[in-house]
């Protein structure tokens, strides 16, 4: 099942090299919203248990009157549901009624700059109105196409703005728009919140001024005052200084572990003078975010109860991450395990042009990039002037990261890979995914994520943290001894991951069943998109312990590829 086969191509522990990849393009088009509820076709079985719906959250319009966007995140967000009920199920979506969206489709045309496309000017306006108007700052979009998210019990949807939404899971109308910089001094917040069992949530938000940056950690309420209540109550945490006030570092999301919140500046950099000067220059946002190897990555430790950033630094080799998998505190170190590439290009591969190139010109851009692959980073949580320099510091009994004193405040960290290679027969692991409610901020085993051996996820992967490899099925153990019993050849273990050639499948969310006692009790839920097929979108159904498939609920729609989501349970009336 394999697709490589290549032997030098694993031992570098890359995917490059690939021909005829098949095109992507149908995953970005526009497509229609679908706001009353169209039943799904089942094949196989829906698990009767699984009562809620996965909302899930991207872009999907790309172009408006004669005007296009550039960038996959430009698109307009289109919000997705998909309702499960007593083994039934049925889709929904809307796009999200934005002020971006109306005032769009008002004029027919794009007048709201987004990450990687700038709005041109009125061209109804006059010479003088039009050249004045190169000279304003950029406002930010609420286009919040990247993630649903909870604060204080409801449904928000966002981008990297101060800018969100608070929409009704229930129809995916657009409730009201929240502004982040009412609540704290931040001009924007990550669409990657962390929740304590309480409901507590931590976010954060960089904020900007004549005198440069900052990064902020938020903490927001679990509970509201009022009815009308949104982030009343929000307060910031800590305040952290970039090592370049001027060249603060791009981030998509942050970790937490128990006690503390660990944030990773990395040495993707955004140059705020091009920010400040993007509509004068006619640049987007995307034009002010550069790459600097020579910068080392660093690591920030901030304990959650007193908002003090640890006075240590922690300090890894370059890297860029988007996602992270998990944190958490274990015998005086805290474990870091995050999907990170060895270049910041990440940003440029996701250009529409790029996704929509075919043959030959689509081969290059693959086999140009770089992966995201699993790595864990240990940080010795109690450095002080006593601890020994120039050591490995790393003293748990297994994993291979080292972690070594170089001064009294700084600590530098190599990584140890959470991956066999095995891993890279898949394009290393994206879109990571793990028991959230039950072992968030706690010692686990087991991860899930999309595979790529494509520009998008074309293949669902469960990782193993007791052996760092892929996981085995059950049944796989048997087959030496039903071989020898029956004297029939040996068959290859199957490793469990669903693949299918010309399918793309999305980020996975893991379910557990009602009666969980193991960790990966459970279903992983992801949607399935087909390029090469109309309307061939389907729900798919794994059970999370061994990774077959249960079932598929297929829709007659066609959906773009999207960003992220959440599953929503529904409350039981027992």
């Amino acid at each position: 099942m394999s697709p490589v086969n290549n032997a030098d191509e694993l031992q570098r522990g890359t995917a490059t090299g690939l021909k005829g990849l098949e095109t992507i393009a149908p995953l970005v088009r526009s497509v229609e919203e679908t706001p009353d509820p169209i039943p799904a076709e089942l094949r196989g079985t829906i698990p009767p248990w699984i009562n809620g719906s996965l909302l899930r959250n991207g872009p999907a319009k790309f172009e408006f009157g004669h005007t296009h966007y550039n960038h996959w995140f430009d698109g307009m967000a289109l919000l997705h549901k998909f309702k499960m009920e007593e083994g039934q199920v049925t889709y929904t979506s809307r796009f999200l009624r934005s002020d971006a969206y109306n005032k769009n489709s008002e004029r027919d045309r794009i007048v709201v700059s987004e990450f990687g496309t700038i709005a041109m000017p009125d061209p109804c306006k006059n010479i003088f109105q039009r050249f004045f108007s190169h000279f304003e700052t950029i406002k930010p979009t609420d286009n919040g196409n990247v993630n649903f998210m909870k604060y204080k019990r409801d449904y928000y949807v966002s981008t990297e703005s101060d800018l969100m939404h608070k929409v009704n899971p229930d129809n995916l109308e657009t409730v009201e728009q929240v502004d982040w910089s009412k609540f704290v001094a931040v001009n924007g917040a990550t669409a990657h919140p962390h929740y304590d069992p309480d409901g507590t949530c931590f976010n954060m938000g960089n904020s900007y001024g004549s005198q440069g940056s900052a990064y902020n950690i938020i903490c927001v309420p679990p509970e509201k005052s009022n009815a009308e209540d949104t982030l009343q109550g929000a307060k910031i945490l800590c305040s952290i200084a970039p090592a370049n006030k001027f060249h603060p570092s791009y981030y998509h999301s942050f970790a937490m572990s128990e006690n503390y919140v660990v944030f990773i500046e990395q040495p993707s950099k955004i140059d705020l003078m091009k920010i400040v000067t993007c509509k004068m220059r006619g640049k987007a946002f995307r034009d002010a975010i550069y790459w600097d190897p020579k910068l080392e990555t660093i690591l920030h430790l901030i304990d959650k109860r007193t908002g003090e950033a640890s006075p240590v630094k922690y300090y890894a080799k370059a890297c860029f991450n988007f996602h992270q998998i998990n944190a958490f505190e274990e015998d005086g170190f805290l474990m870091l395990d995050l999907c990170c590439f060895d270049d910041g290009q990440a940003l440029d591969i996701y250009s529409l042009q790029n996704l929509r190139k075919s043959g030959e010109a689509l081969d290059e851009v693959y086999n140009s990039t770089s992966r995201a692959f699993p790595r864990r980073f240990v940080l010795p949580l109690h450095v002080t002037d006593d601890t020994p320099a120039d050591q490995n510091l790393n003293t748990r009994p297994s994993g291979t990261a080292t972690c070594v004193k170089n001064s009294s405040t700084r600590v530098f960290c190599h990584h140890e890979d959470l991956h066999g290679d095995d891993l890279y027969r898949y394009g290393g692991l994206e879109f990571p995914h793990i028991n959230y409610e039950r072992y968030n901020t706690r010692p686990y085993r087991y991860f899930y994520g999309c595979g790529f051996r494509h520009l998008f996820g074309d293949s669902l992967l469960k990782m193993d943290l007791n052996d760092k490899t892929l996981k085995f099925a059950r049944l796989c153990l048997l087959l030496p001894v039903i071989a020898a019993f029956r004297k029939l050849p040996l068959m290859p273990m199957r490793p469990q991951v669903w693949h299918q050639k010309g399918l793309f499948p999305s980020e996975p969310a893991f379910v557990p069943s009602p009666d969980a006692v193991e960790e990966d009790d459970g279903v992983i839920l992801s949607v399935v998109l087909s390029p090469s097929r109309d309307k061939g979108t389907f729900l798919l159904v794994l059970n999370a312990k061994t990774f077959e498939e249960l079932g598929r609920a297929n829709v007659p729609v066609n959906m773009p590829y999207g960003l992220h989501g959440v599953f929503n349970a529904t409350a039981s009336m027992n």
